[in-house]
């Protein structure tokens, strides 16, 4: 019957299959196909709904152990008839993601085919799986794992689902077992959580919507979702989920369902949904640990959990969160608010008043306690997380660090330079030009300009001038020209990339080469300042902070976090940044932040404008950053952006030495109470020398003890040359002397404090440039974070 090898050939000839060999063999694997696939169609059953698709709670735990929340699968969901499903929902998720749905048989071939097709030319497309196989995969198998024996599973579930439920009823499983987002599962619980109305009630507008978040509500529910993922910001999620609900509507328009009338009144607007609401057990502080540690665990988990998945619940979550500390910080905030801030009474300066603050340990990066808000169920952003408050001079530490490690470059070379051509810059014998309305240059002396021509002339807080001043009395006393030009002489992307190092997020920095980039205009995070804070006193070593330990699902633990420690910068430079902000706290703006008993390195910031305040300390157990600003966030608000706080708790002016630096005494002294006063390591040698900068004229050599060779000359003939004129062209000058330059004398801005170009606009307010530079070098095309207009100035700070 089988006449192989042939018996009638040679050579190779007898290995080569006949055509009735190769046919029967292809008939035969065939047969058994279909026979295996129909023995498999017949064996399996349809599960039960119920059981697969019931959610579980998911418990949180401080990190003593002791419980947190239980929150999670409880939520949101009520199963409804299809009766109560509105056609125009029904009707949106057969035109977006299934259109052969009435007539297929639980699987479509040409479906997957063409998703694929379409996917492969950049396309909009269809899922390549069928409604009822998303029906299967939600509420039948609990198993989501991507294996092959899975996939054949749902493969003959789905068709045995096609075949033997009815249509009506498959849609009903369908909508009632999916997930929206916000916790909600099922349509009815959507519709709650989403328009706060029964999903009977649902426009066709409001359907497409909804329709379009079983894309992926992360990327498309118009609350953003950004500390998940920073793509899914609230901005971009609105514009994918605008984009997909107009298309929606256009395919139903397509498709039959909706007539031209229909589709007119319903693409009219998008139905912008409610801010999302939490649960009455998540307020307080509660809510915004629950979802920093939720974000912290779906984004480093490297996939296996969604946020799908998390909200089906089951999981135990073991967190960072010290529950002492979380309440000594919430305690510090409510008392500062309490004695101080008075909306009734000041209801022009108090009202919209936010506290942000987060505390982590430098050795390990454990978020120990966070303030994101006075509380979760009514204040829905975490303050604790990037809001778009400008840091002010709390950036100055990061300049510094980068002029001690990577140094100034050489004016006569050009503007990209290697170690051997820069001067690593000792705080202590450098000296800048700290005048107020200071004329800013590039590295090479050279005046520096924006892309419209204009000039920047760099203001001090309450016009202060200092003229000649260390590296570090500018720390102390929170100077601001000398560190715009310090920045310039380094280079602004050697400063961005020093402050990354030490642990901030790239995208919370903003793009450009301006001056006011190294005081402060980017807007990190509060947790993120206190990590990077806390580089310094780990003796330069980075830990990213985290929120999450372990996590545990069926007594098996599916995650737990590994320490990837990394040496960001040298002890030497950890030590010296630490010294410096020592005595930004013994002796300058920082005062008011002295703990009893130990040493506390910190630096205050004021933005411009007076639009936010901070103060961020450390003692070699913890690092904390403190925020304050106003901001109305309040539902419905179009004209969200940053309010002045003149007038603010009855102060003229909000400082970071007010009421951030006293929040973080009061949380800082109960929170190390009863703990060991550590010292900071002695600052180690530096290799670094002492540079002139700011067009100061480099110092004359000190005079000589050996007597005068002419003692006839008259001492009339040295003094008559003044100090601030250029010095002659045949003359060596130091290279970082740019009185060199003969114009440079003329308008360094020290000389005459400012008086020249500064005038017109008094300087006082805006960062002292002639007229504002273009905000197109600020981020994303905007004054610095894109909140107010002071994003290019930020810099007044005390």
């Amino acid at each position: 019957m089988i006449d192989y090898p042939r018996h009638d050939k040679y050579g190779w000839r007898r290995w080569v299959p006949s055509w009735k060999l190769a046919t029967g063999l292809c008939l035969a694997f065939l047969g058994s196909l279909m026979t295996a696939g129909t023995i498999a169609y017949a064996m399996v059953g349809i599960p039960d709904q119920d059981k697969a698709a019931a959610a579980q709670n998911n418990v949180y735990y401080y990190e003593d152990g002791s419980q947190l929340a239980a929150t999670g699968g409880e939520v949101n969901r009520q199963i409804i008839s299809i009766d109560s499903i509105p056609a125009d929902m029904q009707d949106a998720v057969i035109s977006a993601e299934n259109k052969t749905f009435q007539n297929d048989k639980g699987i479509d071939p040409m479906g997957i085919g063409r998703a694929l097709f379409n996917m492969a030319m950049g396309e909009q497309t269809q899922g390549g799986s069928t409604i009822t196989q998303q029906y299967v995969k939600n509420a039948m198998l609990g198993d989501q794992s991507q294996t092959l024996s899975r996939k054949f599973k749902e493969l003959f579930i789905s068709m045995k689902v096609g075949t033997e439920m009815e249509k009506p009823k498959i849609m009903e499983g369908y909508l009632n077992t999916s997930y929206y987002g916000r916790g909600a599962y099922g349509i009815q619980a959507a519709a709650r959580t989403y328009y706060s109305k029964d999903a009977k009630n649902l426009t066709a507008s409001e359907c497409a919507f909804l329709a379009s978040l079983l894309k992926g509500a992360t990327y498309y529910d118009p609350a953003g979702a950004a500390d998940i993922d920073p793509k899914a910001n609230a901005r971009d999620n609105t514009e994918r989920a605008t984009k997909r609900w107009k298309w929606i509507l256009g395919e139903m328009l397509k498709d039959g369902h909706l007539d031209a009338a229909e589709h007119a009144e319903a693409i009219k607007k998008f139905p912008m949904p409610l801010k999302p609401r939490k649960d009455a057990q998540l307020g307080g502080q509660t809510g915004y640990l629950v979802d920093l540690a939720k974000a912290y665990f779906i984004s480093n988990n490297d996939g296996g959990v969604t946020a799908e998945e998390l909200a089906k619940g089951g999981y135990e979550i073991h967190t960072t969160f010290n529950k002492a500390k979380v309440k000594q910080l919430e305690d510090a905030v409510k008392k500062v608010r309490k004695e101080n801030i008075d909306p009734k009474k000041r209801p022009e300066k108090d009202t919209h008043v936010q506290f942000g603050g987060a505390s982590v340990e430098p050795k390990t990066g454990k978020i120990v306690a966070i303030y994101g808000g006075e509380d979760a169920t009514k204040h829905f952003t975490n303050n604790a997380n990037q809001t778009g408050a400008q840091v002010g001079s709390t950036f100055k530490p990061f300049v510094l660090a980068a002029a001690m490690e990577i140094g100034v470059r050489d004016p006569s070379l050009g503007p990209d330079q290697g170690p051997d051509s820069r001067t690593r810059v000792d705080p202590d014998k450098s000296k800048y030009n700290g005048a107020n309305k200071l004329k800013i240059k590039n590295y090479d002396g050279t005046t520096w300009e924006n892309e419209k021509g204009e000039q920047w002339l760099q203001t001090n807080d309450g016009g202060e001038s200092y003229k000649d001043i260390t590296l570090r009395d500018a720390m102390v006393r929170s100077a601001n020209s000398p560190f715009a030009q310090l920045g310039m002489d380094i280079g602004i992307e050697n400063v961005r990339t020093t402050a990354i190092r030490a642990g901030l997020l790239k995208d919370s920095l903003v793009d450009g080469e301006v001056p006011s980039f190294s005081l402060g205009i980017s807007d990190p995070s509060a947790i993120r300042m206190a990590g990077a804070y806390g580089t310094f006193a780990a003796e330069g070593k980075q830990s990213d902070p985290y929120s999450v330990t372990k996590v545990e699902k069926g007594g098996k633990v599916i995650y737990e976090h590994e320490a990837a420690t990394k040496q960001a910068f040298s002890s030497a430079i950890a030590s010296n940044v630490t010294d410096v902000l020592v005595d930004v706290v013994e002796d300058g703006t920082g005062s008011n932040a002295k703990l009893p008993g130990r040493k506390v390195a910190g630096k205050t910031g004021t933005t411009d404008g007076n639009k936010s305040a901070w103060f961020v300390g450390y003692t070699p157990q913890l690092s904390t950053a403190i925020d304050m600003y106003r901001l109305d966030d309040d539902e419905g608000n179009k004209d969200r952006k940053f309010l002045e706080m003149f007038g603010t708790g009855g102060q003229e002016k909000i400082h970071g030495a007010s009421f951030p630096s006293e929040i973080f005494k009061d949380y800082m002294t109960a929170a190390l109470k009863g703990e060991e006063a550590v010292p900071f390591p002695e600052p180690e040698p530096l290799d670094a020398e002492a540079v002139i900068g700011g067009g100061l004229p480099t110092p004359a050599p000190t005079p000589s003890d050996t007597p005068s060779p002419t003692p006839s000359q008259t001492p009339s003939q040295t003094p008559s040359q003044t100090p601030s004129q250029s010095p002659d062209p045949s003359q060596s000058c130091d290279r970082f002397d740019w009185t060199c330059d003969p114009t440079a004398g003329q308008d360094v801005g020290g000389a005459n404090s400012g008086t020249d170009a500064g005038t017109t606009d008094g300087g006082a307010t805006d960062g002292g440039a002639t007229n504002s530079p273009s905000p197109s070098a600020g981020a994303n095309g905007t004054q610095g974070n894109g909140n107010d207009g002071g994003g290019w100035l930020g810099g007044a700070d005390s």
